[in-house]
């Protein structure tokens, strides 16, 4: 196995044992996160807080370096716009947490632990996956043409 893929390997099982040990596979916990109006928990705040300082304190010094440690280039979006396809993507993204409980990571732990409700949202996940991807290939085939 490469190097690459271990290294892939661990940070995911580091975010999601972090994602576990916070309480944040509970959808309950996210539920209550966004039920502002009744039994709000303001703990995910804290822990998106925690990702935002991080990131905002180590992402220029990260991207000082001239290439990743384990790859030939950093790949980041150059696109600076604001459009419906983003905020779209973004207001789908959000329903779909509010009603379920679960985003990708803490879904992919759920799996792990064998929590129920996730046997409905994975598969879910993986046609939306799928049918964006296709949406995808049908408009750059229809922009080549």
């Amino acid at each position: 196995m490469s190097r690459q893929i271990l290294v892939a390997l661990g940070a995911g099982a580091l975010f999601g044992l972090g994602l576990a040990v916070s309480g944040m596979t509970d959808p309950l916990r996210i539920l209550g996160f966004l039920d502002v109006t009744g039994a709000f928990d303001p703990s995910l705040l804290f822990v998106l807080g925690g990702a935002v300082a991080t990131t905002a304190l180590l992402f220029r010094f990260v991207l000082r370096a001239p290439r990743p440690r384990l790859a030939d280039q950093f790949h980041l979006s150059d696109s600076q716009r604001i459009d419906t396809r983003l905020l779209g993507g973004a207001a789908l993204f959000g329903i779909g947490w509010g009603l379920a409980g679960y985003c990708p990571g803490p879904a992919l732990v759920g799996l792990g632990y064998g929590a129920h409700e996730v046997l409905w949202f994975v598969p879910a996940m993986l046609v939306g996956m799928a049918v964006h991807r296709g949406w995808e290939r049908q408009a750059q085939r229809a922009s080549s043409t």
